[in-house]
């Protein structure tokens, strides 16, 4: 049974994490003199506070919850931080109506990266420092930093971030501790932005694009400052260094620790970087020699230069562009779709299936074709050593079948409300898998501005879905029915 004052407050807490965050950006529009986004982020968080703070004042904390309480925290908190977050887009007006407020928030914090904003330089700095901020909290999730900063939310901080982490992540650390696996994750998470930041600062950006563009890689978002993305740099060294973050926001935070610590924080992990690492080269190749002899461009080291940066991109569902995909080969359209499909590592800050759940279908796979050759025989999935449950393969293969359903059902929403095939297939991909890009009128150098509202809804409805890996929100609706 779900209490719904316990539900109200902690979703409260949780929201006065996002108000923290939006006054920041609120001081970030102050530097150099108020700009235009100045009221309209105080305004929000002055809401936000409101909305906030009487759930906390007026009930109760409790020592522990269900997991249906859990499921319904998660769920409440990320779409009330999603119509918070959208505030200060609406009051900032111009194209932001009701459904480009609420879209551009919800691909912020689901770090889809998908935009309506067709002109991103006149924005003012607070803005768009706020919709970095978005995309920087939705890597993480705004439950975990509460669960970190906010003492009152430690009793509960188990369940809630059991909801948090997917459970192909959590299955790999050693540590039983929750609070220490979301120490790990906030402290990764922060070291490798900072790093990214100061290389792309001395590597020719000003600090404000440095940050941002920080933000942005290691949440795997894509947002940028500039209309043309991370071409409108016009520069290798800065392409190279987010491409190695990028690469870094896709591998499981906890590898980072055990190669600093060596101390084994988590387990199972090497066949699914190996996988993750290989794929993304192989496909980079594949892309770079296909872009080679489409002669797209004129020296085969572009084309190399462009097929990575891409391949990295997608797979990372970071969704950065220094070129329009549109005008590449089929071939590459297929080769990066898959990529869009398949994407990084679990425990990492991507979308997508997750290169583990598609190791272990691979694994899987290879049981059964064993058990037909030798029926008689036990065979295991195992992978780096160690037996996978059949209960872990089992919500493996669920998930990539309900997530293909997904976007079969997607992509059929997308053509029912105007769309062409192409655009509406990768638009399902792309927003189920917080890829952010796809192709068509939804490629690398577009935006999904030109979408009707409908349209523009079901894709908030698929981003919100693949960021919180759907059976989170089905799970919730489930236990409602079930009574």
């Amino acid at each position: 049974m779900i209490r719904p004052l316990v539900v109200v407050r902690y979703v409260g807490l949780i929201l006065l994490i996002l108000v923290g965050f939006m006054l920041v950006a609120g001081c970030v529009s102050c530097i150099g003199g108020p700009d235009q986004s100045t009221v309209p982020l105080f305004f929000s968080a002055f809401i936000g506070l409101i909305i906030g703070i009487f759930p906390v004042v007026f009930t109760k904390g409790v020592p522990s919850i269900n997991r249906r309480e859990g499921y319904a925290i998660v769920v409440i908190a990320w779409l009330l931080a999603c119509i918070i977050g959208g505030l200060p887009y609406l009051l900032y007006g111009d194209d932001f109506g009701i459904v480009n407020s609420f879209f551009e928030s919800v691909s912020g914090f689901t770090t889809t990266g998908a935009s309506i904003i067709d002109d991103l330089e006149i924005l003012p700095d607070g803005l768009l420092f706020w919709r970095m901020s978005t995309s920087w909290i939705g890597g993480i999730g705004v439950v975990m930093f509460a669960l970190l900063i906010l003492p009152s939310m430690r009793g509960v901080g188990n369940t809630l971030s059991d909801m948090e982490l997917s459970s192909i992540a959590k299955d790999n650390y050693h540590t039983t501790k929750r609070s220490s696996i979301i120490r790990l994750l906030i402290i990764t998470y922060c070291v490798l932005t900072s790093i990214a930041a100061v290389s792309l600062h001395f590597a020719g950006m000003g600090w404000f694009d440095a940050i941002c563009h920080a933000m942005s890689a290691c949440s795997s978002c894509g947002f940028s400052t500039k209309n043309a993305s991370i071409a409108a740099f016009h520069s290798p060294v800065i392409e190279s260094i987010i491409i190695v973050a990028m690469t870094c926001a896709g591998i499981h935070f906890g590898v980072f620790l055990s190669a600093i610590t060596g101390k084994g924080s988590v387990r199972g992990f090497s066949s699914s970087l190996k996988v993750y690492l290989i794929f993304m080269f192989i496909v980079a190749i594949l892309v770079s020699l296909s872009l080679w002899n489409g002669q797209i461009y004129s020296s085969f080291l572009g084309c190399v230069r462009r097929g990575l940066f891409h391949v990295v991109s997608l797979t990372t569902t970071t969704g950065f562009a220094i070129t329009d995909t549109n005008t590449w080969p089929a071939f590459c359209v297929v080769l990066l779709t898959v990529c869009s499909l398949i994407c990084a590592c679990s425990g990492s800050t991507t979308g997508g299936i997750k290169i583990d759940r598609m190791v272990i279908m691979a694994k899987s796979v290879q049981r059964r074709i064993l058990r037909q050759r030798n029926p008689n025989r036990f065979y295991d999935v195992r992978i780096d050593g160690r037996s996978i449950s059949d209960d872990r393969v089992e919500d493996a293969l669920n998930f990539i079948a309900v997530y293909i359903l997904i976007v079969a059902v997607g992509s059929l929403l997308f053509t029912g409300f105007g769309n062409d095939l192409q655009t509406s297939f990768s638009g399902a991909v792309a927003c189920l898998g917080n890829v952010g890009p796809g192709f068509g009128k939804v490629g690398s150098v577009n935006n999904f501005s030109g979408m009707n509202a409908a349209s523009k809804l079901v894709s908030v409805a698929l981003m919100f879905m693949g960021r919180l890996e759907i059976f989170e929100i089905l799970q919730l609706f489930y236990s409602h029915r079930k009574d």
